[in-house]
């Protein structure tokens, strides 16, 4: 299994061998640094862990943590099946991946804040006459009103976005000189949002 960390730089696009436009998203993936392994008998679980952007701002801990490292700001796990080949302290650059590849992209969405049903369910609103005053975009009836409460699921206005998502196979367009992925389609969050890419 393949797998870096990324910030995501902008949406561009690129020509095809055909003459077509391809969207893309550009990330700047890696390098990365395996800071742990991780093991089913002495951690519970199978993964390797690796460290994405030098930063200057740590604690103790994660000093301690990274000793004999550089002091990485970014920390994830990825499972892997059995034993990795990875020891800590290698290095994971950008070029692990191929054009053609398929991958899973992991990010944290834009947050939009409140919002009502219309926009964060894709509620069709009210007819805008025939007695409906101020009402277009109300979430209308939630139900019966015996139980005395709302039903936990029930689709109404509230926080929306800023949460973490997965875009399932994305393909590699290229793969650049200095790390820069680019894949084609989008991919969740804003510029610099720090993205998972892994193989499927």
């Amino acid at each position: 299994m393949k797998f870096i960390l990324g910030e995501k730089l902008e949406m561009s696009q690129v020509y095809a061998a055909d003459g077509t436009v391809v969207p893309v998203t550009l990330i700047k993936a890696g390098p990365c640094v395996v800071t742990q392994v991780k093991t089913a008998d002495t951690d519970g679980i199978a993964a390797i862990q690796i460290g994405f952007q030098i930063t200057k701002n740590f604690t103790k801990s994660e000093a301690g943590h990274l000793k004999d490292l550089p002091m990485l700001r970014v920390l994830r796990d990825f499972r892997v099946e059995g034993e990795s080949t990875l020891q800590r302290g290698e290095t994971i650059e950008a070029g692990i991946f191929q054009p053609g590849d398929t991958v899973n992209v992991v990010g944290q969405s834009k947050g939009k804040g409140f919002q009502g049903v219309v926009k964060r369910h894709g509620f069709h609103g009210h007819p805008k006459s025939h007695g409906h005053k101020d009402q277009e975009r109300m979430p209308g009836s939630i139900g019966a009103g015996g139980p005395q409460h709302v039903f936990k699921g029930r689709r109404m206005a509230g926080h929306m976005g800023d949460e973490r998502v997965t875009v399932k196979n994305l393909e590699v367009v290229e793969v650049r000189e200095g790390g820069i992925i680019a894949l084609k389609g989008a991919v969740p969050g804003a510029r610099h949002t720090i993205i998972e890419i892994h193989s499927v």
